[in-house]
């Protein structure tokens, strides 16, 4: 048996496929860069990330996005040779009545690309898909968004567009095809053909608790729609107990023995609070089909912690990054452009300072995703620079509005490099250690962050490697969708940053980076 989620931490809107004995699922990366993570496997259990396909400015450049902005629900389809990706990029959303939503398409021959410049095809709405007709016919389904309205019903339903097969252009005004159910929050649709019905599944009721994944049919791909006897396919809506919750805006694929299979979304709150500082993350279900409906196959709309796919799950508990490795570079990210370091010949990470912790347009850091609920982070640093405004260290955080940093910079008073915590609660800033920052003078300063379940703290060691813990414990929690206002999309990294707010000359230079899985 194989346990959900497959793609733990952060691993929203699952758009999932089967391309020639391999499942390949993408899914949504919102302001972490480069965009789009394309992972694979060929027994639902073990799972490789292999692709980030939107890995240059000239692909995507998010300066400036706001924070759970960036590449919103991505469609990864495959039709006559070619890998298609569709996906927004989130300029704004929570601000005021509008949303900025360029919606683009790219294409590759292979997983790995090189992938096409993305082509523009409209911003009426965010959460676009692709369709491949089997008449060689091409269409775009996303949501509308309609700023003239209040809550619930600025999300108008769902539009088809037909587009060019070469150019992948807008042939045809867009055309309204499917508004709900009573759920509401239509968003994330996926066509698909089988046999002689169009099924379109969507996302609706918001994707937090009460999110769910509705499918609906007709003979004609532009409607009338009839919805599901169930309406869902999955929600954990009225189950209180399910050992997964937020069910919902997913896909479904059919392997290579004929199984059908629906991967979506889906949290795990750490406990009473119902905060998920994992994030959303990616489930699957074995889907059967009755009188032309999808069903899960354990029945019900509740989907299981476990099923039985074609393989058992690999464990790694403890992982130990070298920079030059093919593991860093997939694990991990930056934040809205692309890191500015270089790796020395004798393998040290040498980060560059750049922009603040609150800005939202060129922070410098290399963060992966939490994806335990206790682990330890591990880092080894040297910082070469006396001057209060530039600084680096061990950063765990949600957004700009929640985060904690752990960080050495020079201190005027004591006239030495001291280490202290920086903290941001919903935008609040503090520094609980105040004037008890800690003398730490030159050289390597090993640093870490042991976090288990809802609390963290902070430790660290000199060169003669004898480790202290500092005195401070926080609320590791507050590093979720739940906590954050307005509520966020993503979900809860650590990793290293450096800022330089003086003249932009500093760096860092980070010796290692371990996150271990721990009991």
């Amino acid at each position: 048996m194989i346990k959900n989620p497959v793609l733990a931490g952060f691993h929203p809107d699952p758009s999932m496929i089967f391309v020639d004995g391999t499942f390949y699922i993408a899914n949504s990366t919102f302001e972490y860069f480069p965009g789009i993570a394309i992972s694979a496997s060929t027994d639902l259990a073990n799972w490789e990330s292999i692709a980030a396909p939107l890995n240059a400015t000239n692909m995507l450049n998010m300066m400036g996005n706001p924070k759970s902005g960036g590449i919103w629900a991505p469609c990864l389809t495959y039709c006559d040779g070619f890998f298609y990706l569709v996906f927004t990029d989130v300029k704004s959303w929570a601000s005021g009545p509008f949303k900025d939503t360029p919606n683009y398409i790219v294409k590759s021959p292979t997983i790995e690309g090189p992938w096409s410049e993305p082509v523009f095809i409209n911003c009426s709405g965010f959460d676009p898909s692709l369709f491949h007709d089997d008449d060689g016919r091409k269409y775009l389904v996303n949501m509308e968004w309609d700023y003239r309205k209040q809550g619930n019903e600025q999300f108008t339903g769902i539009l088809l567009t037909e587009l060019d097969p070469i150019t992948l252009k807008p042939i045809t005004d867009p055309i309204k095809i499917f508004a709900g159910s009573e759920r509401g929050l239509v968003e994330g649709p996926h066509l698909y053909k089988i046999d002689k019905y169009y099924y379109l599944i969507t996302a609706e009721g918001g994707t937090s608790y009460e999110h769910a994944m509705t499918v609906a049919r007709s003979e004609n791909i532009d409607g009338p729609f009839e919805l599901h006897p169930n309406t869902h396919l999955v929600s954990t809506k009225d189950a209180p107990d399910a050992g997964i919750k937020k069910t919902g805006h997913g896909s479904l694929c059919k392997g290579s023995d004929g199984r059908w299979w629906a991967a979506f979304l889906c949290g795990r709150p750490l406990d009473e609070s119902l905060r998920c500082p994992l994030g959303r993350e990616t489930a699957i279900a074995e889907v059967i089909w009755k009188e032309g409906w999808p069903y899960l196959k354990d029945g019900g709309i509740v989907a299981r912690e476990q099923f039985q796919g074609y393989g058992e799950k690999h464990i790694q508990r403890v992982f130990d990054y070298d920079f030059n490795s093919k593991a860093f570079k997939q694990d991990f990210m930056s934040l809205r452009m692309p890191a500015d370091y270089k790796i020395l010949e004798d393998g040290r990470l040498r980060v560059y300072g750049n922009e603040s912790l609150s800005s939202l347009h060129n922070q410098n850091m290399l963060v992966r995703r939490q994806t335990d609920f206790c682990f330890e982070a591990e880092t080894c640093l040297e910082l070469p620079f006396n001057h209060f405004q530039k600084m680096a260290g061990l950063l765990y955080r949600y957004n700009e509005d929640n985060q904690y940093y752990l960080r050495v910079a020079f201190n005027e008073e004591k006239q030495q490099k001291c280490l202290g915590i920086l903290c941001f609660d919903n935008g609040n800033f503090s520094m609980p250690m105040g004037e008890d920052e800690i003398p730490i003078g030159n050289g390597k300063l090993y640093l870490r962050l042991t976090v288990k379940g809802k609390y963290g703290e902070f430790s660290y060691a000199k060169e003669d490697k004898k480790w202290e813990a500092i005195p401070y414990q926080f609320d590791a929690s507050i590093l979720s969708d739940e906590y954050a206002d307005p509520m966020g999309f993503t979900g809860a990294f650590v990793g290293m940053s450096c800022q330089d707010m003086m003249d932009k000359s500093g760096y860092a230079d980070y010796y290692y980076f371990s996150y271990k899985v721990i009991d």
